[in-house]
């Protein structure tokens, strides 16, 4: 947290020493403001003379563009309304290469790559301990609904090392309101930043939960959602949540698959129903949502507001049924159904980007029988067999590899590291064998691409190698010792019942996403030249009339908005 509450500092220190100009612009309302724009570098352009009262940040979990273009003519409400009427950046893409929910979210606001974010996963090993840790960990902290073994044990922003635009905003306008709510910690935490004033996630058996810091009391920190999870329970009380077909066209897509050795039945209701592995979770995330824009008056109080609102049923649904099934169909349509009616809540001067954290794919078996005979399970004989050489090789008494931080952990039995020089010794010895296996596609020291620059920031997406992708999700001291990449549709384990379809690729079906500008009275335009996660940060802090840090990996896409030009010259 050192670093970036020093950075919360300096940019204060700027705004009271005149670091930034002043331009006049119009809330909606036609009340006049002062909003500070940066001036470092090029002069500012032509301001918007219609400021937005609220940005709403909404992230699809596990919504690659792939999915989006699936659907898209058949979406009738808020989807619709975005893919017709906003600007549509049908080839976004999140460019770093292990595409996970955790960095994924973390370069949406921060105009940073998860290099530079300090998030390179969902989690990692610590060498020290050899003990897994949450790429939220936070020990200082509490759990709001009063069980700290729950969901992921106590989290909290800290281990993010970028600040983001909600901490802009409030360092520049403290009055603003900043608030996210997702069906998971790591969703919301990520958009409401350091300094926001509230992240709820969904939590079974409570409703939507929050982190405690010290000095803070649950019934606080709990007070803004406290009604709507009463309503919540008491609904779900008095009618169990079921999940059934309501189009036609999902119900055709039924079928049975043999996964490792077991049945799959592709049906809805799923055999193993639950309410966060179902569309309901978005449709609550959605009401909780609003709820916090009614009763927090975003957007109407005169200054700008921030919410963040990350859906995770897209996600759940990916890892347990696949993509091309009727459980996707549905909630592609009710995903479509409830974002409508949320967007109708809408004060008139919001401004609403949509995007995913990562894209997906479908589970690799009914891949295989619709024309990609290449996808399939790697053979996890091949990575035993390459830690018994090793074993033998270096005369340990265990294999030195083990998964961990989406790679490959040099270490003992308890995964602490092995003492120098053997841990490098081994990590060179296994690298050869590694990159001989068929289905690899990829292979490095964590050391080694570390030592390499970051690929240029003006390199688009679609350009980039795989190493320099993997490049861009390297972080010291986090990133496993190895770094591997399974060549395209080949993926690891998968259960019935449990994750039977993943993601955290280097490829593009995990890399691609939609990004979407829109605001009330937006007329469509499609945009097809690739643009990057990153620059949707630095793109909405001159609208809203905020300066950025110097050195974002992304930069500033002109939406022509409202009122003109909304990038500072030369960006």
């Amino acid at each position: 947290m050192t670093r970036v509450r020093t950075t919360l500092a300096a940019a204060a220190a700027l705004l009271a020493l005149g670091g930034c100009a002043t331009v006049q612009g119009w809330l909606p309302t036609g009340e006049p403001r002062t909003a500070p724009v940066a001036v470092e570098g090029p002069a500012p352009a032509a301001e918007s003379t219609s400021r937005p009262t609220l940005v709403v940040t909404i992230v699809i979990d596990q919504f690659s563009a792939n999915l989006f273009n699936q659907y898209r003519d058949d979406f009738t409400g808020g989807l619709a309304t975005l893919a017709r009427q906003g600007r549509v950046h049908a080839n976004g893409f999140q460019q770093h290469g292990l595409t996970e929910t955790c960095p994924g979210h973390s370069t949406v606001l921060t105009g940073m790559n998860p290099a530079r974010t300090g998030i390179p996963a969902n989690d990692w090993i610590d060498p020290a301990t050899g003990k897994e840790v949450y790429c939220l960990f936070a020990p200082q902290n509490h759990l709001a609904h009063g069980d700290d073994t729950t969901d992921n044990g106590v989290v909290g922003p800290g281990q993010l090392d970028a600040t983001t635009l909600a901490d802009w905003l409030k360092t520049a306008s403290p009055e603003s309101r900043v608030y996210a709510v997702s069906g998971k910690d790591r969703g919301a935490i990520n958009l409401n930043g350091h300094l926001g004033d509230g992240a709820y996630w969904y939590t079974d058996g409570f409703g939507f939960t929050t982190y405690v810091e010290p000095g803070q009391t649950a019934e606080a920190r709990l007070q803004p959602v406290a009604a709507l999870n009463s309503r919540i329970a008491a609904r779900l009380a008095a009618t169990p949540p079921a999940w059934t077909y309501t189009h036609d066209a999902c119900r055709r897509l039924d079928g049975e698959w043999a996964i490792n050795g077991r049945t799959f039945t592709s049906a809805l209701p799923p055999a193993n129903f639950a309410l966060d592995t179902s569309p309901i979770l978005d449709e609550l995330t959605l009401e909780a949502a609003t709820e916090l824009l009614e009763t927090r008056q975003l957007g109407r109080r005169g200054v700008v507001d921030m919410l963040g609102v990350s859906l995770s049923a897209t996600d759940r649904i990916g890892h347990g049924y696949g993509t091309q099934g009727p459980e996707m169909c549905e909630q592609m349509f009710r995903l479509d159904a409830a974002l409508g009616r949320f967007l109708d809540q809408l004060p008139q001067g919001a401004i609403v980007v949509l995007t995913a954290d990562h894209g997906g794919s479908d589970f690799v078996e009914r891949l295989s029988e619709r024309g990609y005979p290449h996808a399939h399970r790697a053979d996890s004989r091949r990575l035993a067999a390459i830690n018994e050489t090793l074993k033998a090789q270096f005369g340990l008494a265990d294999g030195p590899l083990s998964s961990g931080g989406s790679g490959l952990v040099v270490g003992d039995k308890e995964l602490r590291v092995l003492p120098e020089p053997l841990r490098t010794r081994v990590v060179e010895a296994a690298l050869p064998l590694l990159r001989a296996n068929p289905d690899i596609a990829f292979a490095e020291s964590r050391d080694v691409l570390l030592a390499e620059p970051l690929p240029p920031a003006d390199l688009t997406p679609d350009l980039m190698t795989v190493r320099q992708r993997l490049r861009l999700s390297t972080v010291a001291g986090r990133s496993p010792d190895i770094i591997v990449a399974l060549n395209e549709n080949v993926v690891a384990g998968g259960r019935v019942g449990g994750t039977i379809a993943g993601h955290g690729t280097p490829w593009d079906y995990d890399r691609r996403v939609p990004i979407i500008f829109w605001w009330p009275g937006a007329e469509g335009q499609e945009r097809f030249l690739p643009v990057r996660t990153i620059d949707i940060a630095p793109t909405l802090a001159p609208i809203v009339g905020v300066p950025t840090p110097a050195g974002l990996d992304g930069r500033c896409i002109e939406l022509q908005a409202p009122g003109g030009s909304t990038c500072p010259a030369g960006r």
